[in-house]
């Protein structure tokens, strides 16, 4: 009976490795400092993230000749990749959340503060502007071309809906069950998404603001980033619900 408490116990404490940040961030003993530099790893973070969307859609799109299928493969390894690669290097440092509802749910968990959750989020957003930006230089194009890519429709709001609940699913799931194991499963859980979603799983507010200044494969237009947004809010929502009602012991 005690070996099974202490492992639960133990499954329920914050992996080291993973939310460092986090945990400190949210200790009172730090005197509501500005953590730069767990700020500056979100924006480097999801500067980058949107940089290998972006550019890796542009790519794709050069050498496939016009087959959407085909940029797609290229495009979704690209992105699995780098998610595998930034969660590992910068989770350490900031949580390595990269991603507006991901935040969103470390607050409501009591993890991270709220006013560390809108620093956060302000510089995630702003990563993903600079991304965005860069990856249209690097393949020149202007720095911002607002995209006209329609995506709409319940059918496409539904599936940012599935897409960012059952990431949000990933990510509690995988913490509490086997932290080292996280940014392997989040890379493959996207690169499913991007498939067996209507929407390629944007899943991240942050990223779905960067795509609209990029009129290219990865492109979202402006009219329809509210509805992505709101799908993607209630998805991370509802995922830590369902989360806590499967994963949290009776005390």
């Amino acid at each position: 009976m005690d070996s099974e408490t202490d492992q639960t116990q133990k499954q329920d404490r914050p992996h080291p490795r993973l939310k460092p940040a986090a945990e400190k961030l949210a200790d009172p003993a730090m005197n509501e400092q500005v953590p730069v530099r767990a700020l500056f790893a979100e924006a480097l973070g999801t500067a980058f993230l949107l940089a290998t969307i972006v550019g890796s859609g542009i790519m794709a799109d050069l050498l496939s000749n016009g087959n959407i299928g085909v940029a797609l493969i290229g495009s979704t390894i690209a992105i699995g990749a780098i998610l595998v690669v930034l969660i590992i290097i910068f989770g350490p440092v900031s949580g390595a959340h990269f991603n507006p509802a991901v935040s969103l749910v470390f607050m409501l968990k009591g993890e991270v503060s709220s006013r560390l959750m809108i620093l956060y989020i302000i510089a995630q957003i702003v990563g993903a502007i600079v991304g965005v930006v860069l990856a249209n230089m690097m393949f020149d194009l202007p720095a911002v071309t607002i995209s006209d890519t329609a995506r709409s429709g319940f059918g496409q709001i539904t599936g940012e809906f599935v897409a960012t609940f059952g990431l949000i699913l990933t990510i509690i799931g995988c913490i509490r069950a086997k932290p080292e194991a996280v940014p392997y499963a989040v890379g493959l859980y996207i690169s499913a998404g991007i498939w067996f979603t209507s929407s390629t799983a944007f899943a991240n507010p942050a990223v779905t603001i960067g795509r609209m200044l990029s009129d290219t494969l990865a492109g979202i237009n402006p009219i329809n980033v509210p509805g992505f947004i709101l799908a993607q809010f209630i998805g991370a929502c509802l995922a830590l619900i369902t989360a806590k009602a499967l994963f949290e012991q009776n005390k």
